[in-house]
């Protein structure tokens, strides 16, 4: 599985690249609306960081005005990836893209035959968000399941982007039905090293090396 960031903050997106954690970034309106920076700035630094797939998010809502905003977002560098809603513009707009060569990301999924659809449309990536539907009392996870199945059944090369991932219980969920990418906050994807027993086993470890009164350098 691969492990992207949501998120538009530099030094979280640095330090997980550092730790070979950092396949590919996504972002969006309100991540850029809590950096507090300039959209095109920001998307221009992530993609000199990472060499995996940026997704940088459409505003427009018309087929016109989002191929107008796409042509300046993927300009900015040859790893974006641009991001557009699960609208009928937008699958207009990820048709046209892709058949240019462009990678599209559809977001905004709440469904198996809305991700049927995207694939139809030729994405690259579709976005089921599953903590969202976790909200409302549906399963999120059942929506990875259903896309999963459809996809094989006509093999489909559009990869499913889990979002709106919460907890580490979403991300092993996930990979067990196969995902192709999960896309996390940070927070989240450093949490998958917390276990008790490798706290307490580390910490018995030093100890009694320390006993030893040893050193390696």
């Amino acid at each position: 599985m691969k492990f992207f960031a949501d998120t538009a903050e530099i030094a979280d997106i640095r330090e997980l690249a550092d730790a070979g954690l950092l396949d590919g970034v996504t972002t969006n309106p309100s991540l850029i609306k809590k950096s507090g920076r300039d959209f095109i700035e920001v998307v221009t630094e992530i993609a000199g960081v990472v060499s995996g797939p940026v997704s940088a998010e459409v505003v427009a809502t018309e087929h016109k005005a989002m191929m107008k905003e796409a042509e300046k977002l993927r300009k900015i560098a040859t790893n974006i990836v641009i991001k557009v809603p699960l609208t009928p513009d937008g699958l207009k707009t990820c048709k046209a893209l892709t058949g240019e060569g462009t990678m599209v990301n559809v977001t905004l999924c709440f469904s198996a035959n809305q991700a049927l659809l995207a694939g139809k449309a030729g994405a690259s990536f579709i976005s089921p968000f599953v903590g969202r539907l976790d909200d409302i009392g549906q399963s999120g996870m059942e929506l990875i399941s259903d896309i999963r199945q459809i996809y094989d059944n006509y093999d489909f090369p559009t990869e499913i982007l889990v979002a709106s991932v919460r907890n580490p219980i979403h991300v092993l969920d996930a990979a067990k039905l196969g995902a192709d990418v999960m896309t996390a906050p940070p927070a989240v994807i450093w949490s998958l090293f917390k276990h008790p027993l490798t706290d307490a086993g580390l910490e018995s470890f030093l100890k009694d090396w320390a006993a030893t009164g040893q050193k390696i350098a």
